[in-house]
């Protein structure tokens, strides 16, 4: 179960997520394999948001896996999200739920999880940017900036969707889509204060290092923290 005490919960996810800077998604077992190794050095290498996306496993295997999850979240102080389903987040004990477009409703979300949870929404368009605003979520993902098999059929937006949202997001956004170390200062450049990835970190050699090259990305922005 997470540490913080269910009064200081709702403050403390949000907290969380005002400072994050960087995000992984991954499934309930990784390449087939106990998930726990490349979480730990995941964050170890300095993720601070981490979503459970499976979309093929048994819903027993997910909800054992997620325990794993929700421990060395708790050990690292991040954030754990679980995707598409707010009743599967709560059977985990997660900080939150993650819905895209063709999903259940934000506000169906939001109703299930309550006031203290963090909703994520998946946006792909200045339309749904602009939409968000009127959605009870803590952020939005805007991507995704290249073609990704982990998005496959979801057609590129490419950097300048990135600008418009640095510009006119009206939520903390995470950049989203193709990013690894070899571009992620490009991300940043076009005004990116918070990157998602999903294979840059699950499929590298050191899942540690790829996570700090990704941070070393962010570099540029300071230490001070996003904001709200």
């Amino acid at each position: 179960m997470t540490l913080a005490p269910p009064e200081a919960r709702g403050p403390l996810r949000r907290e969380r997520l005002r400072t994050a800077r960087l995000y992984l998604c991954c499934e309930a077992r990784p390449g087939g394999a106990d998930p726990e190794p490349l979480l730990r050095a995941a964050l170890n290498g300095g993720v601070d948001i981490v979503q459970l996306r499976e979309k093929d496993l048994p819903r027993r295997e997910v909800e054992r896996s997620a325990q794993t999850f929700r421990r060395l979240c708790d050990t690292h102080s991040a954030l754990f999200v679980v995707n598409d389903d707010p009743d599967l987040a709560r059977a985990c004990n997660a900080d939150g739920v993650h819905v895209g477009q063709d999903d259940m409703p934000a506000a169906e979300a939001r109703a299930t999880l309550g006031p203290e949870a963090i909703v994520g929404l998946s946006t792909h368009s200045e339309e749904q940017i602009a939409a968000a605003a009127e959605a009870p979520v803590d952020y939005i993902s805007v991507g995704p900036i290249w073609e990704t098999p982990t998005k496959e059929g979801r057609p590129a937006v490419g950097l300048d969707l990135i600008r418009h949202a640095a510009a006119a997001a009206p939520h903390p956004f995470f950049a989203i889509g193709g990013i690894d170390a070899g571009n992620a200062a490009e991300v940043v450049d076009a005004g990116a204060q918070r990157l998602c990835v999903v294979r840059a970190i699950r499929d590298a050699e050191d899942p540690a290092v790829a996570a700090e090259e990704l941070r070393n990305a962010l570099a540029p922005l300071g230490e001070a923290a996003p904001g709200a």
